[in-house]
């Protein structure tokens, strides 16, 4: 029996699903769960899908209404942890994964830790909805307007618009076939990639204004605190996406941003053409992608940076 054999078995087995992803969800995150909750809502099965706190920019995915805050049940009979790479990620909510009776993974980052009783991991993908869509195809499950906008919403958003590494011929054929069902790809284009609300256009000033360069301008470096997020009235995910203002100037190889949360700094690692940051956020407990990767470190900002930087000169050319 293969891998989505097993899982479609569990689920048909199963009474209450609940399904989780990481912390800050992206727009893949966001996508790809609600494809997933929106198709076991047309089986009928009773499916709660938990994400505590997520940008308003999302609010344009179809069912987004129906997310709860927090579950309804202490075990599950199935928990389904979608685009997220270890339960650590999971942060206050692993508890539903932990005591659900069967647990699966359904993901697409190299440095997964497979930590489902059942583990469907595509690394080749660029987007969790991508490898979402292949299993949608494989199951028969109809990709109807508002599940093919969800998925739609995973891919432009966890590819950048379609530019970065790991985008393939198979991306842009299922684009193809969602944008044949009728998905507005400009309508989620501007929305989720093109529109600022007002408090993140004043943190992305802030990261500017902070902005460093170092290694012969190979490296770029910024941060935001929590000063500064009080400061403009920041909302969930308003510093999403500031991570690429440095890897989008000429001659730097590697962007560095850090976020401030109650765990201590939230560091995003972008790539451009050779350095490996997944091995970079490895070294410190975290992963990724080969130009995409995240961990969470303790420290003042200009620790964690040399940290960092320390790291990344192994690479550099």
């Amino acid at each position: 029996m293969s891998t989505l054999d097993e899982i479609l078995k569990e689920i048909d087995k199963a009474k209450n699903i609940v399904i989780l992803t990481h912390e800050n969800p992206d727009g893949d995150a966001m996508g790809s769960s609600l494809a997933l909750y929106q198709e076991l809502k047309t089986m009928n099965k009773d499916v709660e899908l938990i994400v505590p706190k997520y940008s308003r920019v999302f609010e344009i995915l179809p069912r987004i209404e129906e997310i709860k805050t927090e579950g309804s049940k202490s075990n599950y009979d199935l928990a389904i942890a979608v685009d997220t790479a270890s339960i650590k990620q999971l942060d206050g909510w692993s508890k539903y994964f932990e005591d659900a009776k069967t647990r699966i993974v359904i993901d697409h980052h190299s440095s997964n830790s497979m930590f489902g009783d059942i583990n469907y991991v595509d690394m080749s993908s660029p987007a969790c909805s991508q490898v979402m869509y292949v299993l949608f195809k494989y199951y028969n499950w109809e990709i109807t307007h508002d599940i093919g906008t969800c998925l739609m919403a995973g891919i432009v958003t966890d590819t950048g618009g379609f530019q970065y590494t790991g985008v393939s011929t198979e991306t842009f054929e299922i684009a193809s076939s969602l944008l044949s069902q009728g998905v507005d790809l400009v309508k989620l284009y501007k929305k989720l990639l093109s529109t600022n609300t007002r408090s993140s256009f004043e943190l992305r000033k802030i990261a500017l204004d902070r902005m460093e360069f170092l290694e012969d301008g190979k490296i770029a470096y910024t941060y935001i605190n929590k000063k500064d997020e009080k400061k403009v009235k920041a909302e969930t995910g308003d510093h999403e996406g500031l991570v690429n203002e440095g890897r989008n100037i000429e001659g730097v190889e590697v962007s560095i941003f850090l976020h401030e949360t109650d765990d201590g700094y939230k560091v995003s690692l972008r790539a451009n053409e050779y350095v490996n940051v997944s091995d970079v956020c490895l070294m410190f407990g975290g992963g990724g992608h080969l130009r995409a990767a995240g961990v969470t470190m303790q420290g003042t900002p200009k620790q964690i940076r040399e940290k960092l930087v320390r790291e990344i000169k192994r690479q550099l050319k």
